[in-house]
């Protein structure tokens, strides 16, 4: 080898390894990044030894993809998961003390001690109060419910513009890719800011990646709906200002196609937005039902009978509502009723009414007087009311619990569901969590930077530049000694 080749080849040692280190430094400095993918300098052979031609990112797409997925499940059954136990605390309160079964047992209570003293107007006045405190307990529970639907509408109309300004941002990048390959210029950067918005979106939809000529990206939903195409496709949502008992909320729609949301505590939702839908169209709604499927039946089993053989209609007695005092329907949800449920004023001592006609019957007229002697030891009539709490009534399927129940048997099943679906969903969310963990990790591992190599490769880069260094020193010498040899 001459002298001025082996200069040369020293001087391209040399800036190999100054390539080499500033992409080693750039990979220890980014190690924190999650969201940064490792560099490495590509070496090859030439006529003076080596050159650096390209610095590569370590992607791995299958990782990520799989990842992108996992985190769509999981986003979704987190929301799923955090709205059942939401859902608890606002229709059950704390240690299930505003639950409908635990109210019912508390006027059932009254209600036995009433039967057992009927001459007892305080134990008349208490039955009534513990009715009250159901009625107010279905209401409350009712309007919650509706007012969690209202925030999940807020909740999904900022998840819409935020997807909408990320579809925005991914353009930007796209572009920028697409360019930077056109020219060849270094694109990672951009790729790795393409990844992470990739990341975020299918926080809300599942994401599926078309790669086309010059690094070109589509984007497709789990529906196969186009999310962007060359430009971001149109995603739309008007929020409700409030929502009632049967109200439908509006859909979400992807370039005008609508998100359909899934089904079950183990959601099939995937993304935050179908997740969303589901809990408010699906979910609150199931609950919703099932609380008015209890008011219901408190209207029936309480209504007031003809007992002068008139044969007029049963009407509404201790329990009303804004349709009495026609009794709802058998067997069907009467949507909304546990919203307007309420005590009979006739009976509400509170506003001048008589408890005692809890006793006597006769809210409705002479012909509903059940007690016609007047015995103020009359407990005929509160038996038998006591007797229907737990008789079986018919009830609607689509509130989502079969079966035929009685009152209180309905109300406890109730929150047997809603249990059943917290506990479902929690360990589902944990599952799925969990695998998007792995996953991520093994993503991170593929991808990310462990300073030890890092560290390891600067050792080596050192050597090297120690190595090229020599060289040169000695070709120097040994130019100086011709010289002088010449000289």
């Amino acid at each position: 080898m001459s002298l001025t080749a082996a200069i040369r080849t020293a001087q391209n040692s040399l800036m190999n390894t100054a390539r080499q280190t500033i992409v080693t430094t750039r990979n220890i400095t980014e190690a924190s990044n999650e969201n940064y993918v490792r560099r490495d300098a590509v070496v090859v052979s030439s006529l003076n030894g080596a050159r650096v031609v390209d610095v590569r990112r370590n992607s791995d797409q299958d990782l990520l993809r799989d990842s992108l997925r996992a985190l769509s499940n999981s986003t979704a059954q987190s929301f799923i998961s955090s709205g059942a136990d939401r859902l608890q605390r606002l229709v059950n309160g704390t240690d299930n003390s505003t639950a409908p079964s635990t109210l019912l047992a508390a006027f059932e209570d009254a209600l036995q001690l009433y039967s057992s003293d009927p001459s007892n107007t305080l134990l008349a006045s208490s039955a009534v109060y513990s009715a009250k405190e159901v009625a107010d307990g279905l209401n409350s529970a009712s309007l919650a419910i509706q007012e969690y639907r209202g925030d999940i509408d807020q909740d999904i109309s900022n998840s819409v513009s935020a997807l909408n300004d990320l579809l925005v941002s991914f353009k930007q990048v796209n572009d920028e890719v697409i360019q930077g390959t056109r020219v060849g210029a270094d694109i990672n950067d951009a790729l790795d800011e393409r990844d992470t918005i990739l990341k975020r979106i299918s926080e809300f939809v599942p994401v599926s990646v078309v790669q086309r000529d010059g690094n070109d990206y589509a984007l497709y939903t789990g529906q196969g709906v186009t999310l962007f195409e060359t430009v971001p496709r149109s995603v739309t949502f008007e929020p409700l200002n409030s929502y009632s008992p049967g109200m439908t909320g509006n859909a979400i729609r992807i370039d005008g196609v609508p998100i359909i949301g899934g089904d079950g505590a183990n959601t099939d939702s995937v993304g935050s937005l179908a997740a969303m839908v589901q809990m408010r169209d699906d979910i609150a709604v199931q609950l919703q039902s099932q609380l008015d499927e209890v008011a219901r039946g408190l209207v029936t089993n309480f209504a007031e009978t003809d007992t002068s053989g008139g044969m007029a209609p049963a009407m509404a007695g201790l329990f009303t509502y804004a349709g009495g005092p026609a009794i709802p329907a058998t067997g069907t949800v009467s949507s909304g009723i546990a919203v307007t449920l309420s005590v009979n004023a006739a009976f509400d001592p509170s506003i001048g009414g008589d408890p005692e006609l809890l006793r006597d019957g006769g809210a409705n007229g002479a012909a509903y007087v059940a007690n016609t002697t007047g015995g103020a030891g009359y407990a005929d009539r509160l038996i038998d009311y006591a007797e229907r709490m737990n008789d079986p009534l018919p009830t609607d399927i689509g509130a989502g619990i079969a079966g035929i129940y009685s009152v209180s048997g309905y109300a406890e099943s109730s929150l047997g569901w809603l249990e059943s679906l917290r506990k479902t969903a929690t360990e589902a969310a944990d599952s799925k969590t969990a695998l998007y963990e792995r996953l991520d990790g093994a993503l991170q591992s593929a991808t990310g930077v462990n300073i030890d190599e890092e560290m390891a490769i600067l050792i080596n880069l050192e050597q090297s530049y120690e190595a090229s260094a020599r060289i040169i020193r000695a070709v120097d010498e040994m130019l100086d000694v011709l010289m002088a040899a010449v000289n």
